[in-house]
């Protein structure tokens, strides 16, 4: 029986695609010798964000481009964020039912506040883990057992929700079921190469699943 769900942020329950993508592309505007376009982006979203600050731009000092990137993103935030379909009814659901849930995220806490706030859901989460709260993001499965400890949850019962490889493997390497959303913008067939343990195309598909 599953007593625990933790879910991704970005790209899983919040649409933040299009901020994420705009962000980079301010970011890097004239930056880069040649331009990072969202076919650059897409693949590593989920990563944590200095890490794929370095990788864009090949240096290793990078704290003036997570500055202009979080600037544009706080600035354009309420206005590009939204949840996707049906989320915060399923949320309700699982919370009335008396399913523990948490939130593990790569993003800092500043904006996963403002983005769960924003959309209503903020109050359904028993815990909220960010890159600030880790040493080590996703793949490691660091930040899953730091949730599952703080919410009274165990591995055996828990699930994990993301969108991408980062989310399946921290599951797996956290001996946590994992659940692949369909409506990630890397598509099915990359989620697939992941194994993960269900793959749902709805986020009401949640519910059968956690039996509720």
């Amino acid at each position: 029986m599953i007593r625990t769900v933790l879910f991704d942020l970005d790209g899983t329950i919040l649409d933040t695609n299009e901020l994420i993508i705009q962000s980079f592309l301010h970011t890097f505007e004239g930056v880069t010798p040649e331009p990072v376009t969202r076919e650059h982006i897409i693949p590593n979203m989920g990563r944590p964000l200095v890490e794929q600050m370095v990788y864009f731009s090949g240096r290793q000092q990078v704290d003036d481009l997570v500055m202009k990137y979080r600037k544009f993103n706080v600035e354009k935030h309420d206005e590009l964020v939204k949840q996707f379909p049906h989320v915060k009814e399923t949320l309700a659901k699982l919370h009335a039912a008396g399913v523990k849930l948490g939130v593990v995220t790569s993003k800092i806490r500043l904006t996963t506040e403002m983005g769960l706030k924003l959309t209503g859901m903020f109050d359904y989460f028993g815990t909220i883990v960010t890159v600030d709260e880790v040493e080590k993001a996703k793949p490691d499965p660091e930040g899953i057992l730091k949730a599952l400890r703080e919410l009274g949850g165990d591995a055996e019962s828990a699930l994990m929700v993301g969108d991408s490889h980062y989310d399946l493997e921290a599951a797996k390497n956290a001996d946590v079921r994992s659940v692949a959303v369909a409506w990630s913008l890397k598509g099915e067939d990359y989620l697939k190469q992941y194994a993960p343990t269900h793959l749902i195309k709805d986020i009401r598909d949640l519910l059968p699943i956690v039996g509720v």
